[in-house]
This record gives structure tokens, sequence and C-alpha cells, in this order.
């Protein structure tokens, strides 16, 4: 009986890159000439995986949401995994925006992504979802790396990182 070789998809960004490019967005923000006597707070919870900005207007909270892009590039952090919700009106004529990290695949993505291998219809090429991660395995080496190909060129509007490789 031939041995299966596998490979996992997962995503998410390390936390601590994050922790670090909010730490140097904050300190540019607070560094910038427009933004001197104006409210602006940057607040990551890094156990809920979610950044809270809270600012005077929407001008100020898409320049501090430029920054932000700005450090996570720099520091290699998907920016594509970050979905903000809508712009919330706060107390005193100010907005907040909640910012939420995609840290795994959920069940949803994780079915789209495994009907896409499906469709692609490689030999004895299969994929299931365990837990917030999807393996897909197969008995040959080039499907597994056609299949890997294939789901880099999709765009399922999250970053998709294959490891376990074997």
């Amino acid at each position: 009986m031939p041995k299966d070789e596998s490979f996992d998809i997962t995503t998410g960004a390390d936390l601590q890159e994050v922790d670090n490019a909010v730490n140097q967005a904050v300190r540019e923000i607070t560094g910038r000439y427009d933004f001197k006597s104006v409210l602006a707070e940057i607040e990551y919870d890094r156990a809920k995986g979610k950044i809270s900005i809270h600012t005077a207007d929407e001008f100020h909270l898409n320049a501090i949401w430029d920054a932000l892009v700005s450090r996570f590039v720099a520091r290699k952090v998907p920016v594509v995994n970050m979905k903000r919700a809508a712009l919330a009106p706060a107390g005193n004529d100010t907005v907040r925006q909640e910012i939420t990290l995609v840290q795994g695949i959920d069940s949803d993505m994780g079915k789209k992504i495994t009907q896409f291998i499906r469709d692609q219809k490689y030999k004895k090429v299969q994929s299931q979802i365990q837990g917030d991660a999807v393996r897909v395995s197969g008995p040959n080496r080039d499907d597994l790396q056609t299949a890997m190909q294939a789901l880099r060129e999709q765009d399922f509007g999250i970053e998709l990182n294959f490891g376990n490789y074997r």
C-alpha cells in the first residue's frame, strides 16, 4: 500500500508582529503634526484578536489605517486577514472602528477550499477540514504541487499558508 503525501492549508498572522506593528503605528501617530491635539487611540486586544481605532473623524481614522497598513506590510503581517467593521459613531462626535484578525480557516472558507480542489478534478487528491485547517492528501507529490499552485492563484479573501508538507 503506497503512502499518501499531504500538506496543510492554514491562515493567520504572528500575533507578536501584529503587536509590534501597532506599537510602531502608535509612535508614528503621536509624533505627527496633523494629529496634534486630536483624539487618536489604537488599542490591540491580543486575546480576542481585535484592534480598535477611536479618533475624531473619518479622515483621521483613514490616516491611522494607512499608518497601520504600512507597518503591517513592513512586518510581513497579511493585510488581507484584517477585516474592518463598519464605521461606528462614538460619543462627542468621534468615530470608532473595530478590526478583526482572521487567525484560522472557518468552516465556510474550508468548504470553499475543499470544493475548489474537488472542482479541479486532480487524480486521487482529497481534501478534508480539520479544525481551523484543511488537509490535502494524495498519492502523487506532483498532483499536490499542482493543487498548491492552483490555490495560490485563486483569491479566497485570506492569505493561505501551506505547511506540514510530507
